[in-house]
């Protein structure tokens, strides 16, 4: 089975993009919504998190996310021991959805595929790029956030030109119509590679 990572800084429509291939009949897999579910749903995480966090991590049985985001923005490496908890358990949810999967090739929707040093996992890499200050823009009308809130986690990720070397594809996501039809056009290239 051929996978293939779509991915993109915050704001750049990366998530529009996986949701119109999906559409498409290609299945998708969305890395961050399964983390924020496993996260929740299992025992293991929960109790190494509340290790890791404090008896605050989780309220209710819940993950308690504005804690954790504030904790884990004043230190980085609280970042890097919470994603080495989640991350494995992500990768083997994910093979065992891979085996249920019937099409010519999957998606697998992550935020972060460079950042972690996760680009061998993917057969082929689409990155959706989009100018700084729409991206920003986009964010700002979507969440109820900050200005300043976003450009930390721009800081955060990979600049579009370090993801754009490493990357089999990419789409400028500057007007919708246009990033769908640059969509397709992979998509359908993508096609003809399975099919061989």
């Amino acid at each position: 089975m051929v996978v293939v990572g779509i991915t993109g800084g915050i704001g750049s429509g990366k998530t529009t993009i996986a949701n119109y291939l999906n559409s498409l009949g290609i299945p998708l897999y969305v890395a961050d919504k399964e983390a924020k579910a496993l996260m929740n749903r299992s025992k293991v995480i929960k109790r190494k998190l509340t290790q890791l966090f404090g008896h605050n991590a989780y309220v209710d049985g819940k993950l308690n996310r504005p804690y954790l985001a504030k904790k884990i923005f004043s230190d980085k490496s609280l970042l890097n021991k919470m994603n080495a908890i989640v991350h494995p358990k992500v990768a083997s949810h994910f093979k065992r959805w891979l085996k249920k999967q019937d099409a010519p090739y999957v998606l697998k929707e992550a935020a972060i595929i460079f950042e972690n040093d996760l680009q061998l996992n993917y057969d082929y890499i689409i990155t959706v790029i989009a100018d700084e200050e729409l991206r920003i823009h986009r964010i700002l009308k979507r969440d109820d956030t900050t200005r300043e809130k976003i450009e930390a986690i721009i800081k955060n990720q990979w600049t579009d030109a370090q993801k754009k070397e490493l990357s089999d594809f990419i789409i400028t996501n500057s007007d919708l119509a246009s990033a769908k039809k640059q969509a397709l056009q992979i998509h359908n290239k993508l096609l003809k590679i399975t099919a061989k």
